[in-house]
């Protein structure tokens, strides 16, 4: 079996942390910097990570949180916020993400106008913006969750909480919104065993 297939058979929601058990300082960059450097929709990297490790705001946290244990037990607690705003057709930033790609000025027009008829409908509903910057947040942390595996460092995805609560408490700025958080860090109980559908129900050759 590959590595990354043990990565996918270790990696689990992990329910039970070992709040005495810290990631070392080294393991838990290198988690942040494949969030970094994972892909979103048309390179405009919409998330913001915050980390938190105030106690205090951990508590807070999980109230709002469905008082799930992870939020005060894990090593590291990834919020996942996206920028809305600033990913608007027309934006500088927008310009700025085609323009750093060392294309000349006419084909960043161009590909600024394919990205506003792309973006028109979605942007034009609030709701649908934020479910399109949440998806590319998604990604990150799959990617993550996957690479604290090959670490050994365990994770579990976290949507069981109070949108607006969260966003309040976090003060986030007008524009930002919360997708999803993950917490990070070690087992304290063993892994259930993993169900799965089998392949030939889930794929269809046409």
């Amino acid at each position: 079996m590959s590595e990354f297939l043990k990565a996918m058979a270790f990696r689990h929601a992990c329910k039970r942390f070992d709040a005495a058990k810290a990631i070392p300082a080294e393991a838990f960059e290198s988690l942040l910097e494949v969030a970094r450097t994972s892909p979103s929709s048309f390179g405009m990297e919409p998330w913001r990570l915050i980390v938190v490790r105030n106690p205090n705001l951990r508590k807070a946290l999980k109230s709002s949180c469905w008082n799930q244990n992870q939020i005060t037990e894990a090593s590291e607690l990834v919020i996942f916020t996206t920028d809305n705003n600033v990913v608007r057709s027309g934006t500088p930033y927008v310009r700025k993400m085609f323009e750093r790609r060392g294309l000349p000025g006419e084909a960043v027009d161009t590909y600024m106008g394919v990205y506003k008829n792309y973006l028109a409908p979605i942007e034009s509903d609030e709701v649908l913006l934020e479910n399109w910057t949440a998806k590319q947040c998604y990604i990150a942390c799959a990617n993550m969750m996957t690479y604290a595996a090959t670490l050994e460092i365990d994770s579990c995805p976290i949507e069981g909480f109070d949108k607006e609560e969260v966003e309040a408490i976090l003060d986030l700025p007008e524009g930002h919104s919360v997708a999803l958080l993950c917490a990070f860090g070690y087992r304290v109980n063993p892994q259930s065993e993993q169900k799965r559908l089998e392949l030939k129900q889930i794929v269809e050759y046409r």
